[in-house]
């Protein structure tokens, strides 16, 4: 059985991030949600992209597709379990990261970055 609770390990140019994915399961869906946490060593900084449900985008809520977050329309995915996903997430978030130098905490919508990851993925 997977580990999601595990911390991993991203080196971003000179920065080394931590990161680790956690699922909330509800019994009602709409309640649930993935997280992906964001935490550059030596701080105590935490960038957070939360994943809810939503008419056209899901979320898996098993194991089977643990992470993986869809877009129904065109059924595009991201699996937050996958360094490279992380890496594209992270590189997406960074324009607007302005507001993490004064933050404890960031949390954000992971589905505005979504869009940009799987055009870069799509393209390549």
């Amino acid at each position: 059985m997977k580990n999601d609770r595990r911390l991993r390990r991203l080196v971003v140019d000179d920065t080394t991030w931590y990161w680790t994915v956690r699922q909330r399961v509800k019994p009602a869906y709409e309640d649930c949600r993935l997280t992906l946490s964001l935490y550059p060593e030596g701080t105590r900084r935490r960038l957070a992209l939360i994943f809810r449900p939503d008419s056209d985008r899901i979320i898996s809520n098993c194991y089977f597709l643990s992470g993986t977050v869809v877009r129904l329309p065109d059924h595009s995915c991201l699996n937050l379990y996958e360094p490279g996903t992380v890496r594209r997430l992270l590189d997406a978030v960074a324009p607007t990261s302005a507001l993490f130098a004064s933050e404890q905490v960031i949390e954000v919508d992971g589905w505005q970055y979504f869009d940009a990851v799987v055009e870069t993925v799509t393209a390549a």
